[in-house]
């Protein structure tokens, strides 16, 4: 496993344990740069117009679109490392 998987993972183990909720627009971010880490580019259908959260959830992830996973895992770890 490489050094920035095992940090990517630690990360995501540590977003669980936030003694602070983080706004909503950081959460959004982290949740698109999880996803694009992860998986990849989103291909997922966008949801409908009623489905406000799965829309600004698909938004945030697809923002990242093109973003090679190793560099979004990057910037997750960074920007968790700013949380509390």
């Amino acid at each position: 496993m490489s050094d920035l998987k095992a940090k990517f993972e630690a990360a995501v183990a540590n977003s669980k344990n936030l003694t602070e909720r983080p706004d909503n627009a950081t959460l959004l971010k982290l949740y698109g740069l999880y996803k694009q880490g992860s998986v990849g580019d989103n291909t997922d259908k966008k949801p409908g117009f009623s489905d406000m959260v799965g829309r600004a959830k698909w938004d945030a992830w697809n923002g990242f679109k093109g973003t090679p996973n190793q560099d979004a895992m990057q910037q997750y770890v960074d920007l968790m490392g700013t949380l509390r």
